[in-house]
């Protein structure tokens, strides 16, 4: 896939992006899906080990030097012991903050700076780098829909397309086509934690809870517009 070198999350952030309109979707429950990412990404590199079901840091000492993976990790060293899907959703903004962060520094955002009200400070983001999200994307539905093997595809490009699936991100996979690609994307979660049986555990598991997030939170928002 293009920009090889930008971590899941960022990826996945970058994914959500509809680049006809220039608008993020998904945006309520982005920050879970982010979060979902960085929590992978962590479990992929052998850094967060799970250990009775509990997310847990292999080497305090050890760092990716990635800004948004590294705060993530010490953010799970320096709380109490949780299982993966609460750190799905503990603080996920913060994460998602990071990534934005990260994103306009190194080009793929323009961060404008603003006032809510005239008073409190905020920041909004624009999508800059345009072709390279159309690129991601394409990429993406490829590994979706083949022609390419399951077993060929890395276990971080499968991560990426079954947690976007799993939080139902329409910019990849439209509502009517999820049951169509329904058997592929369960091999995709598998091969997301091809590297070892305790892994695949892990990967479902946070594929699982973004779900949850995800499903919850359209339940809640249905609840109020009612």
């Amino acid at each position: 896939m293009p920009d090889g070198s930008l971590s899941l999350p960022a990826r996945l952030y970058l994914l959500s992006w509809d680049t006809t309109r220039l608008k993020v979707t998904g945006a309520t429950h982005l920050h879970h899906l982010v979060r979902a990412g960085a929590l992978t990404e962590l479990a992929q590199r052998g850094l967060l080990a799970d250990v009775e079901g509990i997310a847990t840091p292999v080497d305090p000492d050890a760092h990716t030097g990635d800004l948004v993976l590294d705060g993530l990790l010490e953010l799970v060293e320096e709380s109490r012991p949780r299982k993966w899907k609460a750190w799905v959703t503990l603080r996920a903004r913060v994460t998602l903050d990071a990534v934005r962060a990260q994103l306009a520094a190194e080009g793929y955002l323009r961060a404008e700076k603003k006032r809510v009200l005239g008073l409190f400070p905020s920041v909004e983001y624009e999508l800059e780098r345009v072709a390279a999200v159309d690129a991601l994307r394409e990429d993406a539905r490829l590994v979706l829909m083949g022609p390419v093997p399951v077993a060929d595809v890395s276990d971080r490009d499968a991560a990426l397309v079954a947690l976007a699936a799993a939080a139902e991100l329409r910019t990849l996979l439209p509502g009517k086509d999820r049951k169509l690609h329904k058997d592929r994307i369960e091999e995709l979660t598998e091969r997301s934690g091809a590297a070892a049986p305790a892994l695949k555990k892990v990967i479902q598991e946070v594929r699982t809870a973004v779900t949850v997030a995800v499903t919850t939170g359209a339940a809640t928002g249905a609840a109020a517009g009612g």
